[in-house]
């Protein structure tokens, strides 16, 4: 999972991840996450999903955090036609930014991140990061958005299946290891379970007998 795995992932195009219409567990169930219209939103591993679309037409604020300047610059023309509005991108730093009206895109080492960077979060949707990162890294993607997020509340889609039928990424990421890595902090919500092999052949393709979407909503423990 080095960083030139993902960049010949974005350059070859081979993003079968991307979801070319808003994700329909976000349209679902955002709604149950405790952020008020206005506030900002981290999407972390971005891509150039266009669930960024969804929520800045929803009237939030969005942070998005990405390695691939292909994928930036892809997501950047869509907000340009989507809201008529001039996507400035500079070099600053370490970082490539993006920035207009109530949007900053980052196009950096996620893992090299800080709360400066990415400036206050009041919420986070996580679809396609935690389930990114092969085992030995999640622990280490959890605490790094924790010390950026806080314990801000988070909409998190993940998978589940037989690791053993198909090698990831997206990797099988049972609920309770969620629970292992934000359990301590957050309340931890199973909102939704859905068998969605049948929506999506690819996997069948890849060799899975199984599997399940399920949507977690983690609010932070008083």
């Amino acid at each position: 999972m080095k960083h030139e795995f993902w960049h010949e992932r974005w350059e070859k195009q081979e993003i079968g991840f991307h979801l070319a219409d808003t994700n329909p567990a976000l349209a679902a169930h955002w709604q149950t996450i405790p952020v008020d219209l206005g506030e900002r939103v981290l999407v972390p591993l971005c891509g150039k999903s266009v669930d960024i679309l969804w929520l800045l037409r929803e009237g939030y604020q969005v942070v998005g955090v990405e390695l691939s300047e292909v994928a930036l610059d892809a997501l950047a023309e869509s907000i340009e036609e989507t809201f008529s509005l001039a996507v400035d991108k500079q070099k600053v730093g370490d970082y490539i930014l993006y920035r207009a009206a109530g949007i900053l895109l980052i196009c950096g080492d996620w893992f090299a991140m800080t709360s400066y960077d990415t400036g206050p979060i009041d919420a986070v949707y996580d679809r396609a990061a935690l389930i990114a990162m092969p085992e030995d890294l999640r622990r280490q993607y959890a605490v790094q958005l924790r010390a950026v997020a806080g314990n801000a509340p988070q909409l998190l889609v993940t998978l589940e299946y037989d690791q053993s039928e198909m090698a990831g990424p997206p990797f099988s990421v049972p609920v309770d290891q969620v629970e292992s890595y934000y359990g301590d902090a957050m309340n931890i919500d199973l909102i939704a379970d859905k068998d969605c092999l049948i929506d999506e052949p690819k996997f069948r393709e890849r060799g899975l007998s199984s599997l399940r979407e399920r949507v977690v909503r983690l609010t932070p423990k008083v």
